[in-house]
């Protein structure tokens, strides 16, 4: 029950003429040669959409559809990330194949069987990102074949590093005013590049 120190607020009729959506609903529009740090999901501002490596690849999917993401971080009990799962990597030929290799069935797949692990990738340093423009990062994203990459924050001294964000093709492609016909990685790059000719 809510008590006396909770008043209600006043409230104003709607202006159906004049109200707009505004701010994470509206990204900025981008172009090539715009900051990079204007693409970036900044993860102080944006919390991370996250999965344990134990989840089954029908929950990683559902997380996925509820937060509007096509990338989770996967990370353990103790907060430690561990890797990243994509939608491709639980709908696409990977589970098969690993249920396959395992005489398992798909649907006993956890996580962990289909993530990326940690060790195995590539991120950028936000120094870099901060001087860096949303081509470089186009760039980036193509030479390495991913929809994704992280970006963190080196803390020499401490030797460690902090996740700051994530770039996502996707994500770039709707600031650049691109609609994208597929995910299909090679041609949502075609239709990023297209936007930046002016095609």
């Amino acid at each position: 029950m809510i008590n006396d120190r909770y008043k209600p607020l006043a409230q104003v009729a709607v202006c159906t003429g004049g109200c707009y959506v505004g701010g994470a609903l509206n990204p900025a529009f981008v172009q090539a040669d715009s900051p990079a740090i204007e693409v970036m999901t900044d993860l102080t501002k944006i919390p991370p959409a996250t999965v344990s490596p134990q989840e089954t690849l029908y929950a990683a999917n559902q997380h996925m559809l509820l937060r509007g993401v096509r990338l989770l971080l996967v990370v353990e009990r103790n907060g430690r990330i561990s890797g990243v799962v994509t939608a491709r990597d639980l709908m696409g030929e990977k589970p098969i194949l690993v249920a396959q290799a395992r005489g398992a069935k798909r649907e006993e797949l956890e996580v962990r069987d289909v993530m990326t692990s940690l060790e195995v990738m590539e991120a950028i340093k936000l120094s870099d990102v901060m001087r860096a423009e949303v081509g470089h990062i186009v760039a980036t994203l193509k030479a390495c074949g991913r929809q994704h990459t992280l970006v963190v924050e080196e803390d020499r001294e401490a030797n460690k590093q902090t996740l700051r964000g994530i770039f996502s093709a996707s994500q770039i492609a709707r600031q650049l005013g691109v609609e994208l016909t597929t995910h299909e990685i090679a041609r949502t790059f075609a239709e990023i590049e297209a936007a930046f000719a002016g095609v």
